[in-house]
């Protein structure tokens, strides 16, 4: 389907007038001449506001998974940034790594490089993976974390055991990545509890050819490198106040993961469990989920190592007391080298 007839494509060009309207700006930045980052950023960035990175997950691209919470998250008063992961949108590397954990370095080398040093992260499903890390490894930039289904707890036996809907990785990665309207279907119902109308195949093809065919070979690598060998032994403990949410019927990342990870955590994390949501919470469930994320970031009572930090959060948050979110907090007791950078902001609509 010609780029000007598909329906995909001309989606993808909203999203992208959404977010420059908002207030975004998108640009492109050369890590060492063999790695591409492409980022929304502030286009009028404030020292005085919190900065809050948003990490996608396996799907599109950010915009199409991060729509729905970018006003309300600019309202709250959020100097947002949100990233293309490596494979997906504009990013790439011609690096071999593969790691959720070398993702993790990438985007801080990227943050780094426009220089934001200290932040609060959201990441949903595989994004919660590499803001995992991201953590693990950066614990003075990174202050305190939402992670939305993020499966990080997950043992490579947990398929021989039945844990999953799926039995092996490459199952999986036929089902994440989808590759027929089909196997779109299966990975959509797998997703939601209540699944979108029934779509016909012509727009599920056009949605595969847009935005599941390229780094296809790339992308089987990412969940390969994501689960063999896996074991929660070997997965660092964070002391960053950290928020799970999970979707309670999610059957991609099964809410005894969630568990898991509350277990490995303990006291310095919450779990709040959404019903009536799956997987896809974070669109199932949008205006609840961030609520909750708006709640938590702006929360002064909850833990902190550095009073500097309580005092910025408790400024933030008497700011903006109007935001309707009296039932929701008190569930809170608490790379290197030469670097370039591209303004990709233009029409979206333009050819």
């Amino acid at each position: 389907m010609a780029a000007c007839l598909s329906f995909t494509a001309t989606r993808d060009r909203c999203n992208h007038l959404y977010f420059s309207v908002a207030g975004l700006r998108s640009i492109t930045v050369n890590l060492s001449g063999d790695t591409i980052v492409r980022c929304w950023v502030p286009s009028r960035p404030s020292p005085a506001k919190p900065k809050l990175l948003l990490i996608h997950g396996f799907g599109a691209n950010a915009t199409w998974q991060w729509t729905p919470h970018i006003r309300p998250l600019l309202r709250a008063g959020f100097d947002l940034y949100v990233p293309d992961l490596l494979f997906f949108g504009g990013s790439f590397t011609s690096l071999p790594a593969r790691s959720d954990s070398f993702q993790a370095e990438t985007l801080m080398s990227f943050m780094e490089s426009i220089g934001v040093e200290r932040f609060g992260l959201v990441g949903v499903s595989y994004g919660g993976f590499v803001g995992y890390w991201m953590a693990a490894m950066y614990p003075e930039a990174v202050e305190r974390l939402v992670l939305c289904c993020a499966g990080v707890c997950l043992e490579e036996r947990d398929l021989e055991d039945g844990l999953f809907v799926v039995r092996d990785v490459n199952e999986a990665a036929s089902i994440l990545l989808p590759q027929t309207p089909d196997r779109l279907r299966r990975l959509v119902s797998l997703s939601f509890v209540k699944p979108p109308p029934a779509i016909p195949s012509l727009f599920l093809a056009d949605y595969i050819h847009v935005m599941c065919t390229d780094y296809l070979q790339e992308k089987t690598e990412l969940i390969h490198e994501l689960i063999k060998h896996r074991r929660l032994s070997d997965l660092p403990k964070i002391n960053q106040p950290t928020l799970i949410v999970w979707g309670e019927q999610d059957q991609i990342f099964p809410l005894e993961l969630g568990y898991r990870l509350k277990r490995h955590l303990d006291e310095n994390s919450q779990l709040v469990i959404i019903k009536e949501a799956g997987h896809a919470v974070n669109l199932e469930k949008a205006r609840e989920f961030y609520k909750h994320i708006i709640a938590f970031m702006l929360d002064s009572s909850s833990k902190s190592k550095s009073k500097s930090k309580a005092t910025m959060w408790h400024r933030i948050s008497s700011s903006f007391r109007s935001l309707s979110m009296k039932n929701f907090a008190p569930n809170y007791p608490l790379l290197s080298g030469e670097k370039t950078t591209k303004d990709d902001s233009v029409n979206p609509f333009s050819s």
